[in-house]
């Protein structure tokens, strides 16, 4: 399974690498952002560990360019910035999971693991004029294809699910991104926002539950 690893301490990616491939991965190491985005772009990987403070080209460039590109390999940041701000800046960009710096290689593992493992899901999730076609990855409204990010989707999928439950915002931080912080951050409010927006005449079918969190029912 293969790795990409972009960091530009070197002592930190030397670190990773050996740890990597002695749990089994093939890793890639780049220590620059303009190497780490041409491979990003032009080779598979199955997950990727980005820095964010990079060389050339930063770690939420490298996120965003292959979002952009259609790449829905995990991303996880690995990095000394963990304000509010900058948290949600990474999920927003697609990042899957946010370590901060220093971090312990175990619990790295872990959050890999869970990254890889991915979550099984209904191939087709239908309510009102809504339809989501989890392994193609596509939404439609009334028959037309709308587009989502890779998080709005998840997010999307997630709630139809659960339609007709309540689900809190702490449930959908973790449930969702698989992380946990102070859901008072306003990221999942962000997403939602973004969803009715998107979503149309569908979007009535999105319920905020004021005080506890979000629900989809009729």
């Amino acid at each position: 399974m293969r790795v990409l690893v972009v960091e530009d301490e070197i002592g930190i990616a030397n670190f990773l690498q050996q740890g990597l491939e002695e749990e089994g991965y093939r890793v890639s190491v780049c220590n620059n952002g303009r190497e780490g985005m041409k491979l990003a772009l032009e080779e598979e990987f199955a997950i990727l560990l980005l820095d964010w403070n990079l060389p050339e080209y930063s770690g939420l460039q490298i996120c965003e360019s292959i979002r952009a590109k259609g790449i829905n390999s995990p991303v996880i940041f690995l990095t000394a910035r963990d304000t509010s701000e900058d948290i949600i800046k990474g999920l927003q960009a697609g990042a899957n999971d946010y370590i901060k710096k220093p971090f312990n290689f175990s619990e790295l593992l872990e959050r890999m693991k869970v990254q890889l493992r991915g979550k099984e899901a209904p191939k087709r999730l239908v309510l009102g004029a809504l339809e989501v076609l989890s392994a193609s990855r596509q939404t439609f409204v009334n028959g037309e294809e709308i587009h989502l990010t890779q998080k709005e989707f998840e997010l999307l999928s997630y709630l139809l699910e659960q339609k007709g439950e309540v689900c809190s915002r702490t449930k959908i931080i973790e449930d969702v991104w698989d992380i946990h912080f102070d859901y008072e951050t306003g990221v999942i409010d962000v997403y939602i926002n973004a969803l009715r927006k998107k979503l149309g005449e569908a979007a009535g079918l999105l319920k905020t539950v004021r005080g506890v969190g979000y629900m989809i029912q009729k």
